[in-house]
């Protein structure tokens, strides 16, 4: 069953085309990742999946409905939680009142209110300031308030636009956790991220835009694979001395602080020759491992390492 339905999905600003004939579908109960670099079509497409925004033509479902058919778009809204690009939640509100002005905004009970309100408090470990005015709040916590208001009414779907942009390791690996929770409850999770691993750890599937166009849509593992001669391995000598040089199976060679990595197409020729030369050196290895290509080799192999 699918989620979101996206097909020949095209938007023009003028006479700039910003997204060009991109096409997808997101699984019921899937994390979807979307990446793409700065300018290549990512909000614009975010923005037409959530009804912001009309594209120029092409079809766009969300959890069945129809997103062009203004009905029909109010009623998919109520089914989703949205964490637009830059949000905030209103800074004079405590945090319980801006849970409880979202709650009515969704037209929930009451009493449904208060009590769902309480929970997400406790969730994202704000249950302590609920009282507190929002303005007093760091980013993190402004950040987990956020993802905690769009989801009040309990959605099917949330659409969250870099979730854990600039957060300290606390807050970042929270909302991480609960993104895990929603999926294993059975919602839908489409993300935006610039954060490799982010996107590594969490997404089921992966789709990578670039100007424009959809270039790439797998499983993270799958689209590793696209990248050739980015298996490496990477040692840690004692004494760290080392000649690229002596390595003739390295394609390249990256030293970096206590260690090396040396990118190979042939792993075990590259450790024999390691073992050889901390033998011949003298040198003791304190660590030695292989490395296959990130999802960061991917996205920089895909789209290039400039800005758009």
């Amino acid at each position: 069953m699918r989620t979101i339905e996206v097909v020949d999905l095209t938007k023009y600003y003028g006479s700039f085309l910003a997204v060009n004939g991109v096409s997808f579908e997101v699984k019921k109960g899937e994390i979807f990742g979307f990446l793409g670099p700065n300018g290549a079509g990512k909000t614009t497409t975010v923005r037409t999946i959530t009804g912001v925004l009309r594209p120029s033509s092409g079809e766009i479902r969300v959890l069945s409905y129809n997103i062009l058919d203004e009905r029909e778009k109010i009623k998919a809204r109520e089914r989703m939680g949205i964490v637009p690009e830059m949000a905030n939640p209103y800074v004079d509100l405590t945090a319980m009142q801006n849970l409880k002005l979202m709650g009515e905004l969704y037209g929930m009970e009451r009493r449904g209110i208060e009590k769902r309100s309480i929970e997400l408090l406790k969730l994202f470990d704000l249950y302590e300031k609920r009282n507190v005015k929002v303005r007093a709040f760091s980013k993190g916590m402004r950040q987990r308030l956020i993802l905690a208001m769009a989801m009040i009414s309990d959605p099917e779907l949330l659409i969250l636009d870099e979730p854990t942009s600039g957060l300290d390791v606390i807050s970042a690996r929270l909302i991480k956790d609960v993104i895990r929770e929603e999926k294993r409850k059975g919602k839908t999770i489409f993300m935006t991220t610039h954060n490799m691993v982010d996107a590594n750890e969490l997404c089921e599937r992966i789709g990578i835009i670039r100007e424009g166009r959809l270039i790439a849509i797998d499983t993270p593992e799958k689209l590793k694979q696209l990248v050739k001669g980015s298996v490496s391995v990477e040692v840690s000598f004692e004494p760290m001395k080392l000649e690229p040089s002596s390595l003739s199976s390295a394609i390249r060679v990256e030293l970096t602080g206590d260690k090396a990595r040396i990118f190979t197409n042939d792993p075990d020729a590259t450790i024999r020759e390691l073992v050889h030369y901390a033998e011949s050196n003298n040198l003791r290895i304190v660590s030695l491992r292989t490395l296959s290509p990130s999802l960061e080799d991917v996205f920089i192999k895909l789209v290039g390492d400039g800005n758009d």
